[in-house]
């Protein structure tokens, strides 16, 4: 008897001829269902070993990203601080590096200058008495004489010869010559930036401080504390300056501060108290907008003092904009010092100053004859504003978030 041929189903059963199978059913064999299981193991394989390797490389890359010249971004980002943040930005500009190294080359020249002087004593400057370097001064005046009734004009020419060097020459000794009482002209420089920067920072630093405490209580206040205050304020911006120390000039004088450097811190205190408007008005506006922000309901709700939450909270937010203001406004009371020596209502006559240096341009024959007496104060006093203004600026685009560079 024939057996039937069979093969197996899909499904495990067998395959006969009287076995209906439906159209949608494939037949294999066992080899071919064997090879088709593998087959699709090895591909699973691969993906899984290509989707690893394809991570792997991701994560490569992206620690190589994060990676610069063998520094990492990310903790490198956790270093810079805010602070860390704005010196970078500042540093990143060229006229701001510049003003600053300029200012403190200002300071080394004022403040450790002398120490490296001859001509410099006690705090001030010594004469210079070598008599080979001392020359004879002739000066001549016109004088009218009268030969009966016809008038006759000539030059009445004096010759003297001083006790010291006075109105020398440029030389090895002298780098800027000497002055018209015999004094170094480089070391009377040295003395007056001593003088001029010290008074600045000092008027700067007093009208701060009173800015800032008025224009807090202004700022948190509000309402009539507000509205008197800056009342206040704008009474003060309408004095004009200079005619008040002009008044205040005089008023000195006769009360016998006029041979003392005291008259000019007096006039420069006077400054200060008319001075603060201008920081009053920027720390106003910054609580203004300040006091309503979410940390400020934190503070309050947690039963802060005033004194607290002005202080501790509010205003040293506001400490970016103070420091920009200080740095810019450097700058002006150097040049409102220098106008006062110049119209010589500062300080005395013979006192140390850029002021008074550059004051001795106003006579016509130390203009045109001795340039080096007042052109040094005038180069000192100009690169002095100079830098305070580019410091001023580079500070406040670093404290700018806006700023993209």
């Amino acid at each position: 008897m024939k057996k039937k041929d069979t093969a197996p189903l899909n499904n495990g059963e067998e395959l006969t001829e009287n076995t209906v199978v439906p159209e949608n059913t494939t037949v294999c064999d066992s080899a071919t269902a064997t090879e088709s299981s593998a087959a699709a193991n090895v591909v699973e394989s691969a993906v899984s070993e290509g989707s690893v390797k394809a991570a792997d490389q991701s994560l490569t890359e992206e620690e190589k990203g994060d990676e610069l010249h063998g520094e990492n971004l990310n903790e490198r980002a956790k270093v810079l601080s805010p602070w860390m943040t704005v010196l970078k930005r500042f540093f990143r500009s060229k006229l701001s590096v510049i003003g600053l190294v300029t200012i403190v080359v200002l300071f080394l020249f004022a403040f450790l200058g002398p120490v490296f002087s001859p001509w410099a004593a006690n705090g001030g400057t010594v004469t210079d008495t070598d008599p080979a370097r001392i020359k004879e001064i002739i000066s001549a005046s016109p004088i009218t004489y009268y030969v009966g009734d016809e008038a006759f004009e000539a030059l009445a020419v004096s010759i003297r010869l001083p006790q010291v060097v006075k109105l020398g020459d440029i030389n090895a000794a002298h780098w800027l010559g000497t002055d018209d009482m015999g004094y170094d002209v480089l070391t009377r420089l040295m003395y007056g930036g001593r003088v001029s920067l010290t008074i600045g920072f000092v008027v700067v630093i007093i009208e701060t401080i009173i800015g800032v405490i008025i224009g807090g209580l202004a700022g948190y206040f509000g309402k009539w504390v507000d509205n008197l205050i800056m009342r206040l304020v704008d009474i003060l911006s309408c004095i004009p300056q200079l005619p008040i120390m002009l008044i205040l000039s005089v008023i000195f004088t006769e009360s016998g501060l006029g041979d003392s450097i005291a008259k000019l811190y007096y006039m420069m205190m006077i400054l200060c108290l008319i001075g603060w408007t201008g920081t009053a008005r920027l720390v106003r506006g910054q609580i203004l907008s300040l006091r309503e922000q979410e940390f400020m309901l934190a503070a309050k709700s947690s039963g802060l003092s005033t004194f607290s939450k002005i202080f501790k909270h509010l205003l040293p937010n506001v400490i970016p904009q103070l420091i920009v203001s200080m740095t810019l406004g450097l700058g002006s009371i150097i040049l409102t010092e220098a106008t006062l020596g110049f119209l010589n209502i500062g300080a005395p006559y013979g006192t140390a100053t850029w002021g008074n240096l550059i004051n001795l341009a106003s006579n016509s024959t130390y203009r045109q004859y001795y340039p080096n007496l007042w052109v040094g104060a005038g180069v000192c006093i100009t690169l002095a504003i100079l830098a305070f203004n580019f410091v001023g600026d580079g500070l406040r685009d670093a404290f700018d978030p806006k700023m993209k560079r």
